[in-house]
């Protein structure tokens, strides 16, 4: 049984022999704060990022940080081979499984990083979540760039952190599914891609199975990495995904494990 298969089955409550995972213990996130936006003498904005919201600058020496690490190194192999494959879509089955938090924390990590600019894109429209996490509060954002035309330069934000941007999901749109597939969103992430030579683009999608829109993006993005919370989805709904997104899957990254005595682990599998 493969690495994946073995994650799969654990996923989804059966019993699957050890796969010499890479666990990590880490602790349950608190509520995080809204954090005032801060302007410097360009006029750009700037915000720092919430340390409850990311375990890499929260505790940097922890395991779960060096995780992360393993994850960024793995992600940068894939990717930097032939050609620069730096369009990367984070998705997951269903709700609730950790995609948008483990999105936040691979992006800070690529950043930190000498070699690495990295702009975090919200794509989840229906639920946009990276600005509650990072304490922006409402702002425009990728929606607004759609739909208004405005020029993404416009509404990105620079963080404090290495050199980590973020472009907001913007404001909520009901039914996102045209949007993603117009011409118009090809041409707005092919720009992103290409603009900087050494910039990942990371993107958080919402989720693959209730929404159509993550498969477009899936479509656009060079690979994909696939959130799976432990108990959460079925072995059934993951195989599903997995179909829905053909070959774009370069790993999974199992969340919330229970192993013994520990808790809320998360393992990559490649």
């Amino acid at each position: 049984m493969s690495r994946i298969e073995e994650a799969l089955a654990k996923a989804a409550g059966m019993h699957a022999p050890a796969a010499e995972p890479r666990g990590i213990h880490t602790r349950t996130l608190p509520g995080l704060p809204r954090m005032p936006l801060s302007e410097d003498t360009s006029g750009e904005r700037h915000v720092r990022l919430p340390e409850e919201t990311l375990v890499v600058i929260n505790n940097p020496l922890s395991p779960v940080a060096e995780e992360f690490r393993k994850l960024k190194e793995a992600l940068v192999k894939m990717t930097k081979r032939e050609r620069f494959d730096n369009l990367i879509a984070v998705t997951s089955s269903v709700m609730h499984e950790g995609k948008s938090i483990t999105a936040i924390n691979l992006a800070v990590s690529l950043a930190s990083e000498y070699d690495h600019t990295v702009l975090l894109v919200d794509a989840d429209l229906r639920r946009p979540s990276v600005h509650t996490y990072m304490g922006l509060g409402k702002c425009k954002g990728l929606s607004d760039c759609l739909r208004e035309g405005l020029d993404v330069r416009d509404v990105l934000v620079k963080t404090d952190f290495g050199k980590l941007s973020v472009l907001p999901g913007g404001t909520p749109v009901p039914n996102p599914v045209e949007l993603f597939s117009s011409e118009a969103v090809r041409l707005l992430f092919k720009e992103m891609k290409g603009r900087y030579a050494d910039r990942y683009v990371i993107i958080d999608t919402p989720p693959v199975l209730p929404f159509a829109e993550a498969r477009s993006i899936a479509g656009i993005a060079d690979g994909v990495v696939l959130v799976v919370k432990e108990g959460e989805p079925s072995l059934g709904q993951i195989q599903e995904t997995l179909q829905a997104l053909d070959d774009k899957v370069l790993g999974i990254v199992y969340n919330a494990a229970q192993m013994q005595a520990r808790t809320a682990n998360y393992y990559y599998y490649n």
